[in-house]
């Protein structure tokens, strides 16, 4: 697939402004998880989107998922949810976890603009995935996935974007849970999906959506949830709720040796294999928008 240059730049320029410019952003460091999702609803407007602030207080400061939509055509009440977690873990400063996927939200979501949809496309950016809020009340996606489905939300997939900027040719690169090696492969060349099996249908359409539109190297799994990484992001959180959920990864700890580390910074990504792989769900995301997820 030839590189798309500007595209490249616009993903690279996103790192650096939240995993650079802001650096660390999270309830401890409050003046840049705000910066934060300040350049986000501005990179959103930018776009021509209208910005849903979700504010809600975690001991005494407001903190907010911001969320922006792309209006269906025929099946409105029918969602495809896009998410990604913008803060950081404490002491890093997060450029593959997870400036990395918001730079791809962001980007997925600018180029809906230009595509009509049948179903309803909502984009969210999450705030306090990382600890101490993973898996509690306090957990961005979990205030959102619990009012959705107060509200009788009909999501038809959630896909959280979770590290996606991590990839090597190089042999053993690639590690895994027990007994996974067995059956994928030990370089760390791949973007991934995964699945728990309640989820598997859709996991499969999308992937034979990514498959269809990129010759990006995917892998897909849908396994039993307590498994070592396989809930350890927001798409856990609409499980919770008895949403079918994915998550989009590079496989996290098992390739990225900076993950959670003072040195996941931005010079640490592979941008041309990020830009493909943002595009390639692009691609799949407006098919899957277009033809509905039964």
């Amino acid at each position: 697939m030839p590189l798309d240059q500007p595209l490249l730049d616009r993903i690279r320029t996103h790192v650096e402004r939240l995993a650079g410019d802001i650096g660390e952003r999270n309830v401890f460091v409050p003046e840049a998880l705000k910066r934060a999702a300040q350049y986000i609803e501005e990179e959103w407007t930018r776009f021509g989107y209208a910005v849903d602030r979700l504010d809600y207080d975690v001991s005494g400061l407001r903190c907010a998922n911001l969320a922006v939509s792309r209006n269906g055509g025929g099946r409105t009440s029918e969602i495809l949810l896009l998410g990604a977690h913008y803060d950081s873990g404490v002491g890093s400063p997060g450029a593959n976890d997870n400036a990395s996927g918001v730079a791809a939200l962001l980007e997925v979501s600018r180029l809906f603009q230009a595509i009509d949809s049948a179903l309803t496309v909502s984009f969210v950016a999450f705030v306090n995935e990382e600890p101490p809020f993973f898996m509690t009340g306090r957990q961005g996606s979990m205030v959102y996935a619990k009012a959705a489905r107060r509200r009788g939300d009909d999501i038809r997939l959630m896909a959280s974007l979770e590290t996606i900027g991590c990839y090597s040719d190089k042999p053993g690169s690639q590690k895994y849970p027990p007994l996974f090696e067995l059956f994928y492969p030990d370089r760390g060349n791949f973007l991934g999906i995964v699945a728990d099996f309640r989820s598997r249908k859709a996991m499969r359409l999308l992937a034979k959506a990514f498959r269809a539109h990129s010759d990006f190297p995917l892998q897909t799994v849908s396994t039993f949830r307590a498994i070592p990484g396989v809930s350890w992001s927001d798409h856990q959180s609409f499980w919770r709720q008895g949403y079918r959920a994915v998550m989009v990864t590079d496989t996290a700890p098992y390739r990225y040796r900076h993950y959670h580390a003072p040195t996941d910074t931005p010079d640490k990504l592979s941008y041309p294999e990020l830009a493909q792989v943002t595009l390639g769900l692009f691609d799949a995301f407006a098919a899957l928008a277009r033809a509905g997820v039964d």
